[in-house]
């Protein structure tokens, strides 16, 4: 009776700690976003969040089709800027299906010193300038499994 009670007890300190190291690590590494200008006026890209710490930034947004034109077929362009303007890169989004509804979209880049941004509709991309894009946010989920595969695995 006395080793269950040590186990329980010991299986809520690691729940515990689970908990407050997510939480620590949430509060850490979005406390160090910072939001980026934008610079253009693009009614049929609405960005709802644009952020950047020193190193890496996420941009995330919905392409609608505002003004009637058919966009299916051409790219939005997003060009990333410093603070004192100077080009960093671009990368591009592929505009699909549009009359079906908005098309949702997620940048994440690594690039250094980002300050602004700036969105335009284009027919075909352009040589050069592309940025090296990360991976996709890890799910809650993920992160579930995961640690629990780490836990398995150092018991």
């Amino acid at each position: 009776m006395d080793s269950l009670k040590k186990l329980l007890i010991f299986f809520l300190i690691i729940i515990g700690f689970f908990i407050f190291s997510n939480f620590l690590i949430y509060v850490g590494l979005n406390s160090s976003y910072r939001d980026i200008e934008r610079k253009d006026n693009v009614e049929d890209v609405q960005i709802y969040q644009a952020e950047a710490t020193k190193v890496n930034g996420r941009i995330r947004g919905l392409i609608q089709n505002v003004n009637g034109e058919n966009l299916n077929g051409k790219y939005v362009e997003v060009q990333l800027y410093s603070k004192r303007d100077v080009f960093l890169g671009r990368e591009y989004i592929q505009i699909e299906n549009i009359e079906e509804g908005p098309q949702a979209f997620e940048m994440l880049f690594k690039l250094q010193d980002v300050a602004s941004y700036e969105v335009s509709i284009v027919d075909e991309k352009q040589e050069g300038g592309e940025l090296e894009l990360l991976d996709t946010d890890l799910t809650t989920q993920q992160i579930v499994v995961l640690t629990a595969l780490t836990f398995l695995i150092l018991w």
